[in-house]
């Protein structure tokens, strides 16, 4: 099944956390997301929050799966004209960076947008123009100045931010759409443009239910918040709403049973008009169906609280799953506060995907989200986050079309250093062998030519000697198959005929040992 982004190349100079939150979903609906890193270092938060010595953090595979990693010096020269030629090939170019950092290497719009006509540029910043547009933004800051930590808390507490990142995250899938659509354009308009999201900006979108109440107010207290029910004037700006719902229906977090020892044994419970007989019924106050004081929305909202006590005395006889049950059997909306080890337990979320287990070669199993936008023509599946420069010299070779001669000279070393570089990585990467070919034509991904093709004779005495050295080194059964294959010039076919072991076996070998 073809991928809703497949032949579509990003060229990702993202880090941290909103770049890659926006690359990430690109990279699960298809796109070959080509992650561009520092040699040595790479994204920064491969070393942030670790919880195993020498290997990538959670907060950097979390962010970056089903892509590739190349790592770049564009201060050298020679990186440099790499990153020119991966500009000239690829469609979208996505950065992170703060303000002025791409201009400063060399790449302004203008300088993109001639090199390559069609190319997108994707860009998140902190503020978009004004006093503020050269300011850094992180994610805390973003909720504080997108409108979100003025109104998250309670109204007689300090401004809160949410653990959710809307910030980062938030902006981050802001700016995929803004990405896809400007390639839909692209379709018909056969021109690049430049797509720019603001933190600030991506945060405000998310709370626009609050300037919503803003403009409200100056015609009138806002009857749907707790306070006005309880006599409490309300000031000039929205206020903090703590946990009242947001859509004009009382809500309200109550204890269930087991409160006193799990931090998590509440359920919001919304007191919503339509169902208000049937919330009578199931907490024991059938009278109040009748009852002036509470028959109507109007009459009610003086008494929230008093109503919320009652609710809460019923809910905390159960769990509550128990209390959600008996609620959605006659129409109550109720949720229950999920902890994050009950949502990685859940089942039902591991099958439909949002919940994933990915293998990692240093790592191990972990969990991580999946996608949580479903196609049912274009099936996501999370693969891990590649190590650090892992694809440099397959992007090199099968997206630029790079020769090993070539190669070795934009990395400044000699061919036979180059090779040994290679045989060195290879030892640390994973490869998929259910879809291998059992010919030669697993040389055709552009992996490595059937002959070298060095430039010069002296070169290829080098490659000779190095390719010797690294067959002495492997195991017996990967040492067979690849002097077979580089001394005695047999294809895989007569490979797999001199070693018994049919041509499909040694095909898996030369793929894994090349």
């Amino acid at each position: 099944m073809s991928k809703a982004l497949q032949g579509v190349k990003i060229l990702d100079f993202t880090h941290v956390q909103s770049g890659p939150t926006c690359t990430q979903l690109l990279a699960w609906f298809g796109a070959d997301v080509i992650k561009v890193e520092r040699p040595g270092t790479g994204d920064i938060t491969r070393g942030q929050l670790q919880d195993i010595p020498n290997v990538d953090s959670l907060y950097f595979t979390m962010l970056n799966h089903n892509k590739r990693s190349i790592t770049l010096d564009t201060k050298n020269p020679k990186g440099k004209e790499v990153l020119e030629h991966l500009i000239k090939t690829c469609d979208v170019l996505v950065e992170n960076f703060a303000p002025g950092v791409l201009d400063r290497m060399g790449f302004p719009w203008e300088v993109i947008h001639k090199m390559n006509p069609k190319m997108i540029v994707a860009s998140i910043k902190g503020f978009g123009p004004g006093p503020y547009e050269d300011c850094k933004v992180y994610e805390n800051v973003a909720q504080c100045t997108g409108g979100a930590a003025s109104t998250t808390g309670f109204r007689d507490g300090l401004p809160l931010v949410t653990g959710a990142q809307i910030g980062d995250s938030g902006t981050g899938l802001h700016l995929a759409l803004g990405i896809v659509t400007a390639l839909y354009q692209r379709t018909h308009s056969g021109k690049g443009q430049m797509v720019t999201c603001a933190m600030q900006d991506g945060v405000l979108n998310l709370c626009r239910v609050k300037l919503r109440d803003q403009q409200r107010l100056a015609h009138g207290p806002l009857k749907e918040y707790s306070q006005f029910g309880q006599n409490i004037p309300f000031g000039e700006a929205t206020p903090r709403a703590g946990n009242d719902s947001g859509g004009g229906q009382p809500g309200w977090i109550i204890k269930c049973k087991g409160w006193e020892t799990d931090p998590n044994a509440y359920i919001y419970f919304i007191t919503q008009a339509p169902v208000w007989e049937s919330i009578c019924d199931v907490i024991g106050k059938p009278e109040w169906k009748t009852d002036p004081d509470y028959a109507t929305p109007p009459a009610r909202l003086p008494r929230l609280k008093a109503i919320f006590n009652t609710i809460e005395e019923w809910t905390m006889t159960m769990t509550k799953f128990e209390v959600m049950e008996k609620c959605n059997a006659v129409d109550i909306p109720v949720g229950p506060i999920l902890s994050m080890k009950e949502i990685a337990e859940e089942q039902s979320l591991r099958d439909t995907g949002t919940v994933v287990e990915v293998d990692h070669p240093k790592r191990g199993k972990y969990l991580t989200v999946g996608n949580p936008i479903k196609l049912s023509d274009s099936i996501s599946e999370v693969t891990r986050s590649p190590l650090l420069g892992e694809h440099t010299d397959e992007i090199l070779k099968s997206v630029l079309k790079f020769k090993d001669n070539e190669i070795a000279e934009r990395l400044g070393m000699e061919l036979d250093q180059y090779y040994q570089t290679i045989q060195d990585a290879s030892s640390h990467k994973m490869f998929s062998y259910e879809d291998l070919p059992s010919k030669d034509d697993v040389l055709s991904e552009g992996l490595y030519e059937r002959t070298p093709e060095p430039a010069e004779n002296v070169e290829k005495e080098k490659f000779m000697q190095a390719l010797a050295k690294a067959i002495e080194s492997l195991p017996e059964r990967e040492k067979l198959v690849m002097s077979l294959y580089y001394k005695e010039e047999l294809n895989l076919r007569e490979t797999g005929e001199v070693t018994r072991g049919g041509p499909g076996r040694p095909a898996a070998l030369f793929r894994r040992t090349r």
